[in-house]
């Protein structure tokens, strides 16, 4: 039998019946038409996944599926916008269809359970690589951009971190995983309830992908232009939220994963203080632990606070595909 074509691939594992959604024309036509709530912003983002430095060759294909939309749902999320709707474009090196209906399950449980449709794309033939484009919307006075921190305010940070740069670690060596620290690097939770709690709560925020001090830095520099002062941050070293796969591990090790390991998908925020009580109802409510880590100054550059008060100058440069 002969291997099904683009369309046929499209029709069999993409395309879906049309649903009563946000998306006014989906996949079909040669744009999709999306319906912006009046008032609200649209927010636009895109990442690439490309086999062999984005996931592993041998990755669960479903979990692969769920990866893809989760780390762009991520991204929504750390702008405190709701999901709208999504495109992708696939490059397949043949047509696997036992691999197509696995990839589309995964990837279709996250994005109906996020509310997030799929409204078109493109598929070609090439290695393996995936990117997503996700549109969302939300009010522009609410949007948790990067550049709204201002001194005095705390640093927050969702969840655990770590585990997913341990599961990197382990795989790259050959050693066994600790199935919680895999979970953590295959199938991230896009905190997209959190960031839509946090408008209103939060000034600024980021999605942890490349380390939280690198990823701090990017909201430091922008804040810092934005305010016209410089800015720094302090995190108190025993208040941060290390996950509980690296409690084997020498504490320096557990916190140098913590701090600049990758692949997290957390939400890391700036709030003033006021805003505390605030951020705990939310955490309870929406069942997710949020730690208050440290705390923005005008005393420029990242610090690693510790119990004895001493403090470590940090590296704030996150990770570069180019370097």
């Amino acid at each position: 039998m002969a291997a099904p074509g683009e369309f046929e691939l499209i029709r069999r594992f993409f395309e879906r019946p049309a649903a009563a959604g946000r998306a006014r024309l989906g996949i079909g036509d040669d744009c999709a038409l999306l319906d912006v709530p009046g008032g609200e912003s649209l927010a636009v983002s895109t990442d690439m996944l490309v086999e062999g430095r984005h996931f592993f060759p041998d990755v669960d294909p479903e979990a692969l599926g769920h990866k893809a939309l989760a780390v762009n749902l991520s991204d929504l999320a750390a702008m405190g916008a709701r999901p709208l709707g999504f495109t992708l474009a696939l490059a397949l090196p043949a047509a696997d269809e036992a691999w197509l209906e696995a990839f589309s399950r995964g990837l279709f449980a996250l994005a109906d359970a996020q509310g997030c449709e799929l409204v078109g794309g493109d598929t070609t033939r090439g290695p393996l690589a995936l990117c997503v484009t996700v549109h969302g919307t939300v009010p522009p006075a609410l949007a948790l951009r990067r550049d709204g921190a201002r001194a005095g305010d705390d640093l927050w940070v969702s969840g655990a971190l770590g585990a997913a740069a341990l599961a990197v670690e382990r795989r790259l060596r050959g050693e066994p995983v600790p199935a919680g620290a895999l979970a953590r690097l295959d199938r991230p939770e896009p905190r997209v309830a959190l960031g839509l709690g946090l408008r209103g709560l939060a000034r600024a925020a980021i999605d942890l992908s490349d380390g939280l001090a690198g990823d701090l830095g990017h909201v430091l520099a922008r804040s810092s232009a934005a305010a016209g002062v410089p800015l720094g941050a302090a995190l108190e070293r025993g208040a941060l939220p290390v996950a509980p796969e690296l409690d084997a591990l020498p504490e320096d090790r557990r916190i140098a994963l913590a701090l600049g390991g990758g692949d997290d998908y957390e939400l890391l925020f700036a709030a003033p203080a006021a805003s505390r009580p605030g951020i705990e109802r939310l955490g309870a409510t929406i069942g997710l632990t949020l730690a208050r880590i440290g705390r923005i100054d005008g005393e420029s550059g990242l610090r690693l606070v510790a119990r004895d008060g001493a403090a470590t100058p940090l590296d704030v440069r996150s990770f570069d595909h180019f370097r």
